[in-house]
């Protein structure tokens, strides 16, 4: 059993990844969202929610304490998010850490899947990359995962890259992040302190 931390809980990709640690382990849950009320019923068994942004330490040192995992699937400033949590981790002294981020960062997509996704062609990456910066300079056990765009799909059928490698495909389903993050929060050498591309095979 794992105890993991979801930051951005009421986030698409935070809700699809809930569902899943829920079927698929016995992991207990604590569920950070900054409206709480957009959680739905919680499992009082295995979850606990905690309202408030990762940037209100106060709010993060709750959520952090006891956590073996950190998941964190945010929009808006990343940077600063990322900030804030390198520094709420090493405050509460939890090391792994599991970010999403976004395929492109590392100008890694080829021609074939199309190169105008990569961050030299496309500057609204830029806030990704330097929170994949932030998270790789700290001395967390962390995973950065870059999805391509996600999907409602059901199915697993995924394949990872790791970075310096050519990314895949272009599309994933957020069902595919959800089980390569609880692969993850299984394993701490797996994606140790790299970054993994996450694709649709």
């Amino acid at each position: 059993m794992v105890r993991v931390l979801i930051i951005g809980a009421t986030g698409s990709v935070g809700r699809v990844t809930r569902a899943y640690f829920l079927k698929h382990t016995t992991d207990e849950l604590t569920l950070m969202a900054r409206n709480t009320q957009r959680l739905g019923a919680i499992n009082d068994v295995r979850e606990r929610a905690i309202e408030g942004s990762v940037t209100d330490n106060h709010a993060l040192q709750t959520a952090l304490k006891g956590q073996d995992v950190v998941f964190a699937a945010l929009s808006g400033d990343l940077p600063t998010m990322a900030d804030a949590i390198v520094k709420g981790m090493d405050e509460a002294d939890v090391s792994r850490l599991l970010f999403v981020t976004s395929m492109g960062i590392y100008n890694e997509i080829p021609a074939r899947i199309g190169a105008e996704g990569n961050l030299q062609s496309n500057p609204m990456l830029a806030g990704y990359r330097k929170a994949a910066d932030i998270i790789a300079a700290s001395d967390l056990n962390y995973t950065t995962i870059r999805p391509g765009w996600f999907d409602n799909g059901q199915d697993t059928n995924y394949q990872v890259t790791h970075k310096g490698e050519p990314f895949g495909g272009h599309d994933v389903s957020r069902e595919s992040i959800a089980d390569l993050v609880v692969k993850l929060a299984h394993d701490s050498s797996y994606g140790s302190r790299d970054s993994l591309g996450i694709n649709r095979k």
